[in-house]
């Protein structure tokens, strides 16, 4: 097996390769795009109004869902195989994508636990909580079994921007 300082673009410090920071560049124009691209879909006027109680075919569902896990998973992965989850920090998009997950299993998320999905700080993660709220991607809303807690989830907009987003992912744009 190669060794990962061996490979063009990467520098040798202590026993960790580090890849350049030319190289960091075009991943972090691709996650701007990503992000610009997300929020474009959420201000776009869908084509077909969004019946509330209507739901989506459940194989699409399901493969939305394969989708915001795997995205998930691969955001941990990058950040543990990279050594600095902070390279990398996007917390508004680690939250939907933790809300669009417990939306697809049908479970609650505490405004603590949607934090946590965050990968930020507290402080961090209630910040951005805030922003999607006003953006109206999320809602807060008090957990009816426990006063004490608050639970936050997306709003249709919140699901259709998320769905509008794996559909142009799979197609390519």
């Amino acid at each position: 097996m190669d060794d990962a300082a061996s490979l063009p673009g990467y520098e040798r410090q202590t026993d960790i390769a580090w890849p350049s920071k030319e190289d960091l560049h075009p991943l972090a124009d691709e996650l701007v795009a990503v992000a610009e691209r997300l929020r474009k879909f959420a201000a776009a006027p869908t084509d077909v109004r969004v019946n509330p109680g209507a739901e989506r075919a459940p194989r699409d569902s399901r493969r939305y869902l394969a989708l915001a896990r795997m995205a998930y998973s691969l955001r941990r992965k990058r950040a543990a195989i990279f050594g600095n989850p902070e390279l990398f920090g996007e917390p508004a998009w680690d939250i939907l994508l933790d809300l669009f997950i417990a939306h697809g299993e049908d479970k609650p998320v505490s405004v603590s636990s949607a934090c946590i999905g965050s990968a930020a700080p507290a402080t961090t993660g209630l910040r951005w909580l805030g922003v999607l709220a006003e953006e109206g991607l999320i809602v807060r809303e008090n957990d009816a079994q426990d006063n004490r807690r608050v639970l936050v989830r997306l709003t249709r907009a919140g699901v259709t921007a998320m769905e509008r987003f794996f559909d142009a992912s799979e197609s390519g744009g």
